[in-house]
């Protein structure tokens, strides 16, 4: 079972710039989580924060009792084996073929038996559908095969918690709704805590059981995924729903003219609230809400057409 993430108050600048401010949220052990924002909101950051690779300003990161901010470097090294982490371009060694890549966290952090190492490879590999491929470099596959590799890796350690630094960056929408049911599938069967940043409003509408949105120095909101898709706060409602009506505008911000332009235009209707993705088993995950049960339990008037099966994401313009 996963662990929770309890963050409060984190407050993170370089020098004289910003990046977020008095961020506080809890990131439920064993679910699946969304982070969005636009470019440059300090989403990475954010990862690289919780498992300690960056210290914050003010605030804290609180895993298993820990306050990883501010604990010793030898507390940290322990609580960090909770972790696995699936970057961006996969990381992966170009000099060592899959096999040593998904082995090499085994071989520095434990010290398990070659043919012990073996058996958890193969595992992890037939897990992310990569066996037969565990003899090619990295430079010899496709950036969907490295991004599977880099998850077999970071499964390798059993972690707890999986963060996710945008996988769907360089993926086309085919492979990137493969690597959506991959990550469904992995929750189902390992029951971690799941964080995931990407841009990709798709996911966000579809993956996560709750999702949180980074925006002008601050999280703008963070709670269950039906929460966020029926809000009608405006960074919320235009983000989530890729309209342009709305406060975030090409350089982040709209300028007061933009918006004073805007206030009178009726904004399209938000777009039905789709089902979210299941495991191929069809078989729940446990932390996996009926449809609709959030917009019942809150008085919510989920918009027309919303968790019918089959249907595709059109968000207004």
């Amino acid at each position: 079972m996963g662990v929770e993430i309890k963050i409060e108050h984190l407050t993170k600048s370089f020098g004289k710039s910003l990046i977020w401010k008095d961020v506080s949220l809890t990131v439920p052990a064993g679910e699946i989580c969304v982070m969005l924002g636009p470019s440059g909101t300090g989403k990475s950051v954010l990862l690289k924060t919780i498992i300690g690779l960056l210290k914050p300003d003010e605030g804290k990161v609180i895993i298993e009792g820990v306050d990883i901010a501010s604990c010793p470097e030898k507390e940290l090294y322990e609580i960090r084996k909770l972790f696995g982490v699936l970057f961006q371009d996969g990381a992966m060694f170009g000099s060592m073929n899959l096999y040593d890549n998904v082995a090499f966290p085994l071989r520095e952090h434990t010290k398990k038996s070659e043919s012990e190492i073996r058996n958890i490879v193969m595992e992890k590999m037939d897990l992310v559908g990569l066996l037969g491929a565990e003899d090619k470099l990295p430079g010899e596959i496709s950036g969907g095969m490295r991004k599977r590799a880099g998850l077999a890796r970071a499964l390798v350690l059993d972690p707890e918690i999986v963060l996710f630094d945008e996988p769907d960056s360089g993926l086309d929408p085919v492979r990137t709704s493969f690597l959506n049911q991959l990550i469904i599938d992995l929750n189902a069967q390992i029951d971690a805590t799941f964080l995931i940043v990407t841009h990709d409003i798709n996911t966000a509408r579809t993956v996560p059981d709750n999702i949180g949105l980074l925006y002008h120095k601050h999280l703008a909101m963070f709670g269950p995924r039906e929460m966020l898709l029926s809000s009608e706060e405006p960074v919320v409602r235009q983000f989530l729903n890729a309209q342009r009506v709305g406060p975030i505008g090409m350089s982040e911000e709209k300028d007061a003219d933009e918006l004073e332009a805007e206030k009178d235009q009726e904004l399209p209707p938000l777009p039905p609230i789709p089902l979210q993705q299941e495991p191929s088993s069809g078989i729940p995950r446990k932390s996996q809400r009926p449809p609709g049960q959030w917009c019942a339990e809150n008085g919510v008037t989920p918009p027309p057409g919303s968790f019918a099966p089959n249907m595709s994401m059109a968000p207004g313009a």
